[in-house]
């Protein structure tokens, strides 16, 4: 007998993201699950094909292999919802797959790990760098005030000499069970946080939490060419969980300060350099920095306009974790003279007498176009 398609058990399309998969599981396990209909085999069974699509469906790899070869995938060993190939919950329990699913909505276990130690906070750290240490990349040593494992009790809270006893009220499963109505209800047990242990003697030093708070100092590496906005994770260098929970991470988020020169686009750096009247009319040349440190020489070609760019090949910032460069775009500005002196105004007035349409050929085409426009609207 041929199985049912994953996406039809579900009542969605092939297009269905993982929020629209999680959606249709959950409403329509809600109105099978075995807790709510004792005794249904019926009902188990919809349960337990509701799981094998979503658990398919819901893992990217299992999901592609499924689009491509449809049940046969996971046929022979090819590692299907019930088993191992992608990492299947073939030795998980339904109760694991309701948890994880409705964890939100009765209680769960957000941020504890499977023995209810829960998880330390990540932490995060703003480091503020140059366009010249990006481009050149850095260490730098930073400070981070974080919880670390207390040394006196080793992290479980309890007085040296002592150890944490098993709760009483859940048996050190984390969890009770309570029944409402039709529900059978799993929250948090109350006496123990989830943590399964209750201490009768705490720790001096850490009052039972099984940390401590101090400043350590970190190296961190900056890349070349990182740019603003990016972020470094260092997994495991975040806060100690409470009583040997498990360490969160640090994320440092990088910023680059604005450049008194220079402005970045990905890997192209962009300047603005203002140039004389008589430099964009005859010709010439002047010298720029660039980002690396050197200078280079760029020649302006006679009867330049303003807004004309010229490139430098490879001038910009290197591109993250690659051998390539950027380039750098230099635009110039045609400045106005000022302040002009009475013979300086002499020699502008007989430039104009004796000019012609033939030196100004841009704005002598427009104002002929405009003259046109009026005309033909007046006709």
């Amino acid at each position: 007998m041929s199985k049912v398609d994953y996406y039809e058990i579900l009542g969605v399309s092939v297009e269905a993201d993982a929020k629209v998969l999680k959606s249709a599981f959950r409403k329509k396990a809600m109105g099978c699950h075995p807790d709510r209909h004792p005794g249904d085999a019926d009902a188990e069974a919809r349960f337990k094909e509701l799981n094998e699509a979503y658990e398919a469906l819901k893992d990217p790899q299992k999901r592609a292999a499924y689009d491509r070869f449809g049940h046969a995938a996971f046929e022979n060993g090819g590692g299907g919802a019930g088993g191992a190939g992608f990492g299947g919950f073939g030795g998980g329990s339904m109760g694991d797959i309701f948890e994880d699913i409705f964890g939100d909505m009765m209680g769960g276990r957000s941020g504890r790990s499977s023995n209810g130690r829960e998880r330390g906070a990540d932490l995060r750290f703003n480091m503020e760098i140059t366009l010249e240490e990006s481009y050149n990349g850095k260490t730098a040593e930073v400070e981070i005030p974080t919880s670390v494992t207390c040394e006196t009790c080793d992290g479980d809270g309890a007085k040296p000499g002592t150890s944490p006893s098993t709760c009483g009220t859940c048996g050190g499963n984390g969890r009770v069970r309570a029944n409402q109505g039709f529900f059978s209800i799993e929250r948090t047990c109350p006496s123990c946080q989830g943590r399964g242990e209750v201490i009768a003697d705490p720790c001096a030093e850490c009052s039972g939490s099984g940390r401590t708070t101090e400043t350590r100092s970190l190296s961190v590496n900056v890349p070349a060419g990182i740019e603003d906005g990016t972020r470094i994770r260092l997994a495991g260098e975040g806060e100690a969980g409470l009583r040997g929970g498990p360490t969160g991470d640090l994320y440092i988020f990088l910023s680059v300060k604005p450049h008194e020169f220079f402005q970045r686009d990905g890997a192209d750096i962009f300047c603005r350099v203002p140039i004389s009247m008589t430099t964009a009319a005859l010709g010439g040349q002047f010298e720029v920095g660039t980002v690396d440190g050197s200078k280079t020489r760029v020649k302006v070609p006679e009867g330049t306009q303003a807004g004309k760019q010229f490139r430098l090949r490879s001038k910009g910032m290197p591109v993250l974790r690659s051998n390539q460069m950027g380039d750098m775009y230099i635009q110039v500005s045609i400045e106005t003279p000022q302040n002009l002196t009475t013979r300086q105004r002499e020699i502008l007035k007989d430039f104009e007498r004796v000019s012609s349409e033939e030196n100004s050929p841009e704005s002598a085409n427009f104002f002929s176009r405009m003259k046109g426009f009026f005309e033909n609207l007046s006709d």
